[in-house]
Formats: structure tokens, C-alpha cells, sequence
């Protein structure tokens, strides 16, 4: 009878195994470049529901791509990025004993990061992170599962440790920034007058920028009501662009906006409307060539380690430009001097505007994937399809970006000599991100 027992009893465990083993197998084993993707997918849908300013939101893109890269890079022996940027510590390296996913590690650096940089609405990103461990642990034996999420951890805590140091706490507890009334100066635009946004951003230690005023613009013109004076035609310009506008230039307007909370107001009611930031649109950009130019595992994360790099930095230059010549808005000149009643076809976003934050942070994003791809890479841009339901094709990316950088007229936010001078200093910045890191980033 003992005999007996026993042998049922293997037969059931045997039977458990079987079972155990077959659902495992039904597990299709995640595609690597579809994860990434869909990672920063997750992070921009967060992003957006939290609705974090375009600088900060660069910060949060920059700090997980940068992990999840660092991880990943070890499945082809690839060089580290984050120790060729300022103030961060030597990269932890894999454990030669051990058995990895660095799929898996990457993943998870990537949101270990990103919760604690911080982002706040996390319930959804838990259940989409426990799908994408639960795949793992049925296709990974438990050993090289454990290893590959305790150096994803070894990974993100590097890299959170440089980010406790990078003066965005500090930043936090500053004063107001309402601007001036000095004549030409920044201040509150209508309709809500809003005070400043992230007006001390050029204290945030850059990636590959020697200082923020590292590729500081020439001044703006000097404040001249006068006709014919420069200000004025710039001025002008911006209100006859306005008042006849094309049903096209109206189309690029609004699908370039990418305002993370636009105001609105019907009748006694306001309310808000969330969008993609700028910094996000580009990464999606950056998403869609990965997949249009079939980049493998380590040369997607690359993509959207750079391109984040040279967003992330792109916001420190043009922000501290913004802030040391506080120019004022088209909309504030206008309506005091030539058209009390006009409005912007986009709302004025607020803070200064010289120069064009757009400009400053498309080129210096299209500069990066440009190098990193090449020359006439034709697209169609999709990225902000679910949000406003709108597609364009572009012949290249320096395209994209110019369109984006003219975008800004056209919503009567910016003068010409601002998108076309922030254009200039994100172009410099990408080249600075390609020329530190591009070439040195494999074996």
C-alpha cells in the first residue's frame, strides 16, 4: 500500500510538472525592441496623465532610457553612455558567473528609474510592469530571472543616485517667477496669466553641456514699438502671418502644440485638456524609425537614450535663454499696441519667449537620429495619432524639424528670429550629444 502511494504521488507531481511546463511553453517569449517600445510607451502615457512641464518630462525620459540602455548594452558587449556624461558613478558590470536577460534587466532599470525620478500615477504601470515579469518568469529558469532583475536594481541605483544630485529637488522650492513690467519684459499672458514655468531649469546639471549658456544665443532685438523699428517688424510679422493663415498653417499649428495642459474656457466653464509634451512627441518619433529601420535591441535603446540626451540638454540651453532676456509674448505687444482683441491661435505657453523651446528641442532631437540613421529618411508620424488623431509624412527629419520650429509662428506664440535662432542652438546641441557619445558608444 506504501509502494502504491508513492507511486501515485509521483504521478501527480509528474502530472504538475507537465502542466506547468506546457503553460509555460504557451508563453510567446516578448520581443526585445517591441518592449522597449512599449516601455516608453507606458512612460509617455504616464506623463502625460500627470501632466509633468515639457522640462521635466525630459527629465524623467532622459534618467530611464539612460538605465535601461546601460543594462541592455551588455547582450553585444556595447560601450557605456552614462560614463562618458557628467557626474554619474562607473556603470555596474554583469556578474560573469551568472546567467541574464539583459531584456529583462533593461526593463527593469527602466522603471525602477522612472518611479523614483517620480512619476505618480503608477497603478497602471504596475500591472503592465507584472505582465511583463510574469512572461519572463515563464521563459526564464529562476536563477537567470533573479540575476537579471538584481542588475537591473545595481543599474537604476547609479543612476538614481546622479539624479538626486542634479539640483531638481532644489529647484523645487523656489520662488514664483511673474516676470516684469518693464517695457519688452516677460509677463503672465492671457487668458489664465499663469506665472513661470521652471524658470531656474538652467540650474539642472547637464548631460554633455559644459553649462547651460554653453551655446548662448546672440541678444534678441532691443524693445521698439516704433514702425519699421526691428522689434516691430517682428512684431508685424507675427500678426499678418495671423490674420491670414492657411487652412495647412492652421493644420501645422495644432499638430505640432504638443501643450501638456491647455486651458479652456466655454462660457462660465474651464477646463483642461492633456497632451503629449514636445520632448515626448520625439520620442515617439524616435519609436517609429526604430521600428521603420528595424534597429535590434541595443541600437533602439541607443536611439532613445540619445535622443532624450539631446532633448533633456536641449531644454537646460533654451531655458536658460529664456530667463536671462525674458523676452516678452507676441500676444502682450499686439494687444497693446496694434490690435486689442486679437488672440494667438494657440495659447501661449508660460514663460519667456526667446527662444523657441519647440525649435531648440526638434533639432537638437532630429540632429541625434539623423546621425544615428542618415540623411532623407522619409517617415510618416503617427506619434500623436491616439491624442489628436492627426498623421503626417515627412521627407526627412531635419523636415519634421523645421516644420515643428515654423509651427510656432504660426500659432502667433513666437517670432520668426526666435524659432529660427532656437533651431540654430538645438542643432549645436545635437552635435555636441553625436560628436561625446555617438562614436564611442560600441566596441
Amino acid at each position: 500500500m506504501k509502494k502504491f502511494t508513492s507511486y501515485l504521488l509521483a504521478i501527480v507531481v509528474l502530472g504538475s510538472l507537465i502542466v506547468s511546463c506546457s503553460s509555460k511553453a504557451k508563453q510567446e517569449r516578448l520581443d526585445p525592441v517591441n518592449l522597449l517600445i512599449n516601455n516608453e510607451d507606458q512612460l509617455t502615457q504616464i506623463i502625460i496623465y500627470d501632466v509633468f512641464t515639457p522640462p521635466v518630462a525630459s527629465r524623467i525620459y532622459v534618467y530611464s532610457s539612460i538605465a535601461a540602455y546601460e543594462a541592455i548594452r551588455h547582450s553585444n558587449n556595447a560601450a557605456s553612455i552614462a560614463e562618458k556624461l557628467n557626474g554619474f558613478d562607473k556603470m555596474p558590470l554583469p556578474d560573469k558567473s551568472k546567467k541574464y536577460d539583459f531584456n529583462l534587466a533593461a526593463t527593469e532599470a527602466f522603471f525602477k528609474v522612472a518611479r523614483n525620478v517620480k512619476v505618480f500615477s503608477v497603478d497602471s504601470l504596475n500591472a503592465y510592469e507584472k505582465s511583463v515579469h510574469d512572461n519572463y518568469k515563464a521563459n526564464l529558469d529562476e536563477a537567470t530571472y533573479t540575476a537579471s532583475v538584481a542588475f537591473g536594481d545595481t543599474i537604476a541605483a547609479v543612476v538614481l543616485k546622479r539624479a538626486k544630485t542634479d539640483g531638481y529637488f532644489i529647484s523645487r522650492g523656489k520662488a514664483k517667477y511673474l516676470g516684469s513690467n518693464e517695457p519688452g519684459k516677460w509677463r503672465p499672458t492671457p487668458p489664465d496669466y499663469l506665472d513661470g514655468v521652471e524658470w531656474c531649469w538652467n540650474t539642472m546639471k547637464p548631460m554633455v553641456l559644459d553649462s547651460a549658456a554653453q551655446f548662448a544665443p546672440a541678444r534678441p532685438p532691443k524693445y521698439d514699438t516704433k514702425p519699421g523699428t526691428p522689434f516691430y517688424n517682428l512684431v508685424k510679422e507675427v500678426y499678418d502671418i495671423n490674420k491670414n493663415l492657411t487652412p495647412e498653417q492652421k493644420l501645422i499649428a495644432k499638430y505640432w502644440d504638443d501643450n501638456p495642459f491647455v486651458i479652456e474656457h466655454s462660457g462660465h466653464m474651464t477646463f483642461g485638456n492633456k497632451k503629449i509634451t514636445p520632448g515626448g512627441h520625439w520620442m515617439g518619433i524616435a519609436s517609429q524609425i526604430i521600428q521603420q529601420e528595424k534597429a535590434d535591441p541595443v541600437k533602439a535603446a541607443q536611439t532613445f537614450a540619445l535622443t532624450s540626451i539631446a532633448l533633456y540638454d536641449g531644454f537646460i540651453a533654451c531655458w536658460d535663454e529664456k530667463y536671462r532676456s525674458s523676452y516678452v509674448r507676441p500676444v502682450t505687444v499686439i494687444k497693446e499696441i496694434m490690435d486689442k482683441d486679437w488672440m494667438p491661435l494657440l495659447q501661449t505657453p508660460p514663460f519667456p519667449e526667446y527662444t523657441s523651446g519647440h525649435s531648440t528641442i526638434t533639432a537638437a532631437a532630429a540632429t541625434v537620429l539623423t546621425k544615428l540613421y542618415r540623411d532623407n529618411l522619409a517617415f510618416e508620424d503617427s506619434s500623436d495619432y491616439k491624442y489628436i488623431g492627426l498623421k503626417r509624412k515627412f521627407n526627412s527629419l531635419s523636415a519634421a524639424a523645421e516644420e515643428c520650429s515654423v509651427s510656432r509662428v504660426y500659432g502667433g506664440i513666437h517670432y520668426m528670429i526666435s524659432v529660427n535662432t532656437g533651431a540654430q542652438m538645438g542643432k549645436q546641441v545635437g552635435g555636441l550629444v553625436t560628436k561625446k557619445l555617438l562614436d564611442s558608444t560600441s566596441k
